[in-house]
This record gives structure tokens, sequence and C-alpha cells, in this order.
């Protein structure tokens, strides 16, 4: 459980998996999707995904060209996990809230396929 979490506990890690699962995206595209993660968070949590071999940093071009992020293979591995605690979460809602989707904010509505 200690490897687990250390590689994708956080409040943000599986969420950034969740994301980048339906495919690759910009710093600035992941930055819109969570509109409450400040910049600097979201820098360092991509940089321990990126650690930790689960999400790969791609370069487009001479500085300051945008960067891409995408999930790795060995990243993939770990969907089963993200997609479990999506279902686990909308249960959840639905047994303590009432309701069946989550804020509209977090936008993790969609089943990884």
């Amino acid at each position: 459980m200690a490897a687990a979490f250390a590689a994708i506990g956080g409040k943000w890690k599986l969420t950034l998996v969740y994301w980048l699962a339906h495919g690759e995206c910009h710093f600035a595209g992941l930055r819109r999707l969570g509109a409450p993660i400040t910049p600097k968070v979201l820098a360092e949590q991509l940089r321990e995904l990126e650690a930790d071999g689960l999400v790969e940093r791609i370069v487009t071009g001479p500085i300051p060209a945008p960067v891409i992020y995408r999930l790795t293979s060995y990243g993939t591995t770990v969907l089963p996990v993200v997609e479990g605690v999506r279902v686990w979460g909308e249960a959840h809602l639905q047994r303590t809230h009432g309701q069946a989707t989550p804020d509209e904010s977090m936008r993790c509505t969609h089943a990884i396929a």
C-alpha cells in the first residue's frame, strides 16, 4: 500500500491519470481541466508522475515550446485502479449526497475505456 500511495497518492495524481487516459494534453489543457489546481501544484504532481514512470513529458520544439503529457505504457497499468476509484466515488456521492455525478469542476464522469 505504501508503494502505491507513494506513486499515485496525493490530491491530484489519480485525476491527472484519469484525464491523460482520455488522451495526451498540453500543460495549459490540464490546467483548464483542473480549475482548482494551481500551476505550481500541477507541475509538481506531473513531475512526480513522470519520475515514477507513469507519465511521459514530450517537448514539442525549442523553448518556450508547449510540452505534451501522456501516459506511458506503465502508466496505463494503473487505469483499473483509477476507474475503480471513480466508480466508487460516484456511488459514495449517491449514498451521502443523493447525487450520482461529481462536481462539474472535476469532470471525471466518463468511464475509462
